[in-house]
C-alpha cells in the first residue's frame, strides 16, 4: 500500500484505439485506471483518409478521469499533478480562440500533396547530390499541412495555430498553447537535434513550411506547462489550479517506462506501431534520413525503427480470421488473445515455411512496400498465418535493429518488451528466440503511462534525475531468455530467406503501384 503522504499523479494516456486515465504513485504502481475504447478510432471520408474530431478526444479523457473519481475519491483527492501523453503525428488547425477549424488527420491518414517543395536551385542540388530529392519530395507530399494547404487554403489562412493532438489537449486543459518538446513527431519543422524549431532558413524548412507564427510554444519535459482551468476543471472533475506537466508522445514515455536509459537496453514497443528505439547520448539518424528524435530526457535522443500497422495486424486478423476464437473467448471468460496464445504455442519455429512481410502501411525508405505472405503450401491453417504476423513483425524489427547497429555501432544486451502484445508469455518467448537477448517484461505494459509519470515525478523534484526515478518505479515482472537452438533456426530462416523477400518483390510492388493508379484508380 501506499503512504497517505506519497505524492499521485494522473495520467492521460490517449492511444490510436481508446484512451485511459491512470493515477501512479513515486513506486510506479497503478493505484487506479480506467480505459475507454473509442467506438471508432477514425473516420474515413475518402479511401485512405483517416480522421477524427478532435474533441472525441477531449470528451474520452474527460470521461475515464470522472470514471476514475467516482470509482476512487480518496486517491483522486490526493493528487498532485497532471500529464498527458498522445499519439504521434496527428495534428489538429484551430482558430484563434482555439477552436478546432476541420477534423483532425491521424498518422494512419495517407492521403498525399500534390506539389512539391518551394526551394532556390542551391538547395535542390544538395539533396541532389545526396540522393535525397524523391524522399524529400515524398516527405512533402505526406505532410498533412501541405494537403491543407494546397486543398483547403481558407482552412490553412484562417489557422492560428497549427497544433499536434497533444498540443491541443494541453491548450483545452491549460488554456496555453504549448507542447513537450518530447512530443514533436510529425511532419512538422521540428529540429531534434537541438530541440527547436526549424527557422525559415532551415535547409529542410521546405518540406514541412509551416508559418513560424503558427506554432506553438515547447517545453522541455518536467517542466510545468499549465494549470488546470476552470473549464477543465468542470468537465473532468480536476481542482483548478493543479500543475500540468510535460511529458512526450507515447514512444518516448513508454521507453522510459520500461526502464531503458541507459543505451545498451533497447525497448520494442507491441502496439498498434511496433517499434524498436533506445536510449543514445548521441544523435544518430536510425535510417537515413529519418530523424533520432528528442528523448524526455533533455540532451538525448531516441533513434527508432517503426512498423506503421504492427500490432493491429492482430487486430485485423481477429477480425478477418480468428471469429471462432472470438465466440469462444467470449463463452469461457477469457480473452481472444489468450485462446490463440494456446494454439500459437502449437506451431513450431519458421510456421513450417510461411513468412508475412508485416508492411501494410509503408515507410519513408521503402515507399512502395506492401504486406506479403509467402509460403503457402496445404500444411497450413489459420494459426499458422497468426504465427506469422508475430514472427514478421520480429524479422522486420530485426531488420531495424539492425541497420541501428550498423550506423551506431550499439549493441543491446536486453531488450525491454511494452504495450498490449507484451502480455503474452508466448508473443515474449517468441521475441527472445528470434532476437537472441534476454526479452524483459515489466510490472505494468502500461510503460507508456508509468514514463509519462516518471517524467512528472522528476518536474516535481521527488526524484532528482530520471535515473533515480525508474530505479524507483520499474521493475522485472518476467525475463524470457533465447533458447539457442530456436534461435539459430530464427537466424537461419532471416539470413537465408526473409532478407531476401522484400529485394526480390521491390520491383513488383512499384509496378503494382503505377497499375493501381493507372488502372484499378481510375
Amino acid at each position: 500500500m501506499t503512504a497517505a503522504s506519497d505524492p499521485l499523479v494522473l495520467v492521460f494516456d490517449v492511444g490510436t484505439q481508446s484512451a485511459r486515465t491512470l493515477i501512479i504513485d513515486s513506486h510506479g504502481d497503478i493505484l487506479a485506471k480506467k480505459k475507454h475504447p473509442y467506438e471508432k478510432p477514425y473516420i474515413s471520408p475518402q479511401t485512405d483518409w483517416a480522421e477524427q474530431d478532435p474533441d472525441m478526444y477531449y470528451r474520452t479523457i474527460c470521461d475515464t478521469c470522472r470514471s476514475v473519481k467516482e470509482a476512487s475519491p480518496d486517491l483522486f483527492a490526493r493528487v498532485q499533478a497532471v500529464t498527458i501523453t498522445t499519439i504521434r503525428d496527428t495534428v489538429v488547425c484551430v482558430d484563434q480562440e482555439g477552436k478546432p477549424l476541420r477534423p483532425a488527420i491521424l498518422w494512419l491518414d495517407k492521403r498525399m500533396a500534390d506539389g512539391k517543395p518551394q526551394m532556390p536551385v542551391t538547395r535542390k542540388a544538395v539533396f541532389r547530390a545526396a540522393g535525397a530529392s524523391s524522399i524529400v519530395d515524398l516527405q512533402y507530399a505526406k505532410s498533412h499541412c501541405n494537403w491543407i494547404r494546397e486543398n483547403e487554403a481558407e482552412i490553412w489562412k484562417k489557422t492560428y495555430k497549427y497544433l499536434l493532438l497533444s498540443g491541443y489537449l494541453l491548450y483545452r486543459m491549460t488554456g496555453r498553447m504549448v507542447d513537450s518538446k518530447a512530443s514533436m513527431i510529425g511532419h512538422i519543422p521540428f529540429d531534434n537535434k537541438h530541440r527547436k524549431w526549424y527557422s525559415s532558413s532551415a535547409l529542410t524548412y521546405p518540406v514541412y513550411p509551416v508559418e513560424p507564427e503558427k506554432l506553438c510554444e515547447l517545453a522541455e519535459a518536467g517542466e510545468v506547462c499549465g494549470n488546470i482551468s476552470a473549464s477543465f476543471s468542470k468537465d473532468s472533475g480536476l481542482s483548478v489550479g493543479l500543475p500540468v506537466y510535460a511529458s512526450g508522445s507515447d514512444k518516448a514515455c513508454e521507453l522510459i517506462g520500461l526502464g531503458c536509459v541507459s543505451s545498451n537496453r533497447g525497448a520494442i514497443g507491441l502496439g498498434t506501431t511496433a517499434t524498436f528505439t533506445y536510449m543514445s547520448d548521441e544523435y544518430t539518424e536510425p535510417e537515413r534520413f529519418v530523424p533520432a528524435y528528442a528523448a524526455l530526457i533533455p540532451g538525448k535522443y531516441n533513434p527508432e525503427f517503426e512498423i506503421y500497422r504492427g500490432y493491429w495486424l492482430i487486430s485485423w486478423f481477429k477480425k478477418e480470421f480468428a471469429q471462432k476464437e472470438v465466440q469462444q473467448a467470449k463463452q469461457l471468460g477469457i480473452s481472444a488473445e489468450q485462446l490463440l496464445d494456446e494454439k500459437l504455442a502449437g506451431i513450431p519455429a519458421g510456421c513450417d515455411g510461411l513468412f508475412l512481410q508485416p508492411y501494410f502501411t509503408p515507410n519513408v525508405t521503402m515507399p512502395y512496400a506492401k504486406g506479403a505472405i509467402v509460403g503457402f503450401s496445404d500444411v497450413h491453417t489459420r494459426i499458422h498465418i497468426y504465427r506469422a504476423i508475430v514472427e514478421g513483425i520480429n524479422f522486420a524489427l530485426i531488420d531495424g535493429i539492425r541497420g541501428i547497429q550498423k550506423r551506431s555501432g550499439q549493441n543491446f544486451d536486453a531488450i525491454a518488451v511494452g504495450g498490449g502484445g507484451s502480455q503474452s508469455d508466448e508473443i515474449c518467448q517468441i521475441s527472445a528466440d528470434m532476437y537472441g537477448v534476454p526479452v524483459i517484461r515489466t510490472q505494468s505494459y502500461e510503460a507508456t503511462g508509468i514514463g509519462a509519470a516518471i517524467s512528472t515525478f522528476v518536474g516535481m523534484k521527488v526524484f532528482p534525475d530520471f535515473e533515480t526515478a525508474v530505479s524507483a518505479c520499474v521493475r522485472t515482472q518476467k525475463q524470457f531468455d533465447p533458447r539457442p537452438p530456436v534461435h539459430a533456426i530464427y537466424q537461419r530462416l532471416y539470413e537465408e530467406v526473409y532478407r531476401d523477400i522484400y529485394p526480390r518483390l521491390k520491383p513488383v510492388y512499384r509496378h503494382l503501384d503505377q497499375v493501381y493508379k493507372d488502372v484499378l484508380l481510375r
